[in-house]
């Protein structure tokens, strides 16, 4: 739950829903919402996936997922689950086997399309697969790969389709007597992916795993997903997410944790608050933003800096923030520490200067924690 009590206008109250763990991730409950993101190597090359790995797992990532097409992809699987830092999903479609040999090297959940798994007697096998060897459960809708049945019913996907199939497959674990799973009900309509999460969210206490399926490159698929993320996670719907995006790997997690970061929901490294600019701009904000971004990427300690290019905003913006710095006039701005005037500081020694006050903000935020 996301609760301020100065702002409660700021508030979210997260669903309730029953936790699970996903290798040593707690999923749901009151546990921090987790951030995914899939490798796009070949899953048969073990160095090249791995590296995606450590690059995603650098960047913040939670969990990663993997997908596992071949007997070549679930064998390497067993070196990538044991050198990787973060569990590990196995992605399976069409072929219930490649679930059952991914259980048994070592992942950590198997992620099973229902539509493309195959008639019930497989699924059992691989929920039997999955209680031996610890594994958890998502069960993945997607509105690209319904069943025959609904379709014939629905006429076309839809959320009461998707729902429907979710609800099928929860009923199939439960019978089993598996409790460890998620789910998903994904489309690559925003108006589609919303209502059916919500429809699945009043429909059953199973943590839930937020996408826009298929949403397309790094602008817009950052803007499809920012904004079908963002409802569901303001109504306070979702346990994990993971922004699909036609880019590196490392960009879904950039994105998933600016998403949670805006709503107040997760936090992570530098939170830059920067003007447009404009004509009154009293240094070049663009370009400075951009080597702030890059200065700044090994810090991950949760905190704010604001960066304003006049003195309409920028005292004002300042107030808020731990570090900030305004623009002023002759090539100098003020430099803000704790929302308090601190120094003037020529436009050339800014950059430098404002990592300095960052980093030694962070060492003391670290400071702080550790001595509790």
């Amino acid at each position: 739950m996301s609760m301020n009590h100065i702002r409660p206008w700021r508030n979210i109250e997260r669903r309730p829903s029953r936790q699970i763990m996903v290798g040593n991730v707690p999923v749901g409950g009151d546990a921090p919402i987790a951030v995914q993101t899939m490798t796009n190597t070949d899953s048969g090359d073990v160095k090249a996936t791995l590296g995606q790995i450590m690059a995603a797992a650098e960047a913040g990532a939670d969990i990663v997922r993997v997908s596992t097409p071949d007997q070549a992809a679930t064998q390497a699987l067993k070196e990538i689950t044991r050198e990787s830092p973060v569990p590990i999903v196995a992605d399976i479609h069409f072929h219930y086997k490649r679930a059952i040999e991914a259980a048994e090297a070592g992942a950590a959940c198997l992620r099973i399309n229902p539509g493309n798994i195959g008639d019930q007697k497989r699924v059992r096998e691989v929920i039997q697969a999955a209680k031996d060897h610890g594994c958890s459960i998502r069960i993945g809708v997607n509105a690209g790969s319904l069943e025959k049945h609904l379709l014939e019913k629905y006429s076309e996907p839809c959320p009461d389709a998707m729902v429907e199939s979710g609800l099928e497959h929860i009923k199939i674990l439960e019978d089993n007597d598996f409790h460890n799973f998620k789910i998903s009900v994904k489309a690559s309509d925003v108006f589609m992916s919303a209502a059916a999460y919500q429809m699945l969210a009043e429909a059953t206490d199973a943590p839930i795993h937020l996408g826009i399926t298929e949403a397309g490159g790094l602008v817009s698929g950052t803007i499809k997903s920012a904004i079908g993320l963002g409802q569901l996670l303001w109504m306070g719907i979702g346990d994990t997410i993971r922004v699909s995006l036609s880019a590196d790997p490392v960009e879904e997690i950039k994105v998933g944790f600016e998403i949670l970061k805006s709503l107040g929901l997760r936090h992570r490294g530098v939170n830059i608050i920067s003007c447009p600019s404009c004509a009154r701009q009293g240094f070049d904000v663009i370009r400075t933003v951009e080597a702030l971004e890059h200065r700044l990427a090994h810090i991950h300690t949760p905190m704010s800096l604001s960066i304003i290019g006049c003195v309409v905003n920028g005292p004002g913006e300042a107030l808020m923030t731990d570090v900030g710095f305004t623009g002023g006039g002759a090539g100098a701005g003020m430099v803000y520490l704790a929302g308090k005037q601190s120094h003037k500081l020529s436009n050339e020694q800014m950059v430098d200067h404002i990592v300095e006050q960052v980093e030694k903000k962070a060492a003391e935020i670290q400071a702080a924690e550790t001595s509790y």
